[in-house]
């Protein structure tokens, strides 16, 4: 049968802690220099609803402030990822690469299925180099709805994919696979949450564990 794997990018493949309070810190900071925030920076109410498409961030982290200047505030954010990322002030996680070159030699095909941006996504690829692994990259950005399961449905349709895992650590990759019968991993990584992880059908606390997983799916 055909091996595909999805996997999703912050918190699962990229340790997105790195960057995320020192790029949310410049956010805000930009924001008080303009008299738009008066109060401490939100990291601890960003990491509780990590994962989620970043219009409904900026809406819950901003409730007060107009759609223009949630606009605003997201592209300003967007910068100051890219610009840490391209820094090098980020990180992968563990065997990130070892399990891409596993997954490689045994034929499986591999596709970021990520709630994140497209031009954040490219950095981070770029960055690691991860395109001589991964057949494609997609962003959030290219479905209407801003609902991952739809996400994960476009690429099984473009590349007729029938079997295959997703491969996350928050309760929209887990959704997306059992909306799209494919498998379920949960990562039990940083911003994992045990209540949402319980609903996966296999949870993994290091990425190399794929190995010994999907060493069933090799023929």
């Amino acid at each position: 049968m055909s091996k595909s794997i999805f996997f999703d990018m912050d918190g699962t493949l990229f340790q997105t802690d790195k960057i995320l309070e020192l790029s949310l810190d410049d956010t805000f900071n930009h924001l008080r220099s303009l008299n738009k925030w008066n109060d401490l920076t939100p990291i601890d109410t960003y990491r509780e609803i990590m994962g989620v498409p970043l219009p409904k961030v900026w809406e819950t982290l901003m409730p007060n402030h107009s759609i223009k200047e949630r606009e605003q505030t997201d592209a300003y954010f967007l910068e100051r990822l890219i610009e840490n990322i391209s820094g090098g002030k980020g990180a992968l996680y563990p065997n990130v690469k070892e399990i891409f070159s596993y997954l490689k030699d045994n034929d499986f095909s591999i596709y970021i299925a990520s709630n994140g941006l497209t031009d954040y996504l490219k950095s981070i690829v770029d960055y690691y180099n991860l395109d001589r692994w991964i057949t494609e990259t997609f962003s959030i950005q290219q479905i209407d709805s801003l609902n991952k399961s739809d996400l994960v449905g476009r690429i099984k349709e473009k590349y007729g994919i029938t079997n295959g895992a997703v491969v996350g650590d928050r309760l929209s990759d887990i959704t997306a696979a059992k909306d799209n019968s494919l498998v379920s991993i949960g990562c039990n990584f940083d911003f994992a949450q045990e209540d949402e992880l319980s609903q996966a059908d296999i949870v993994i606390d290091d990425l190399i564990e794929l190995e010994t997983i999907l060493s069933e799916w090799i023929i």
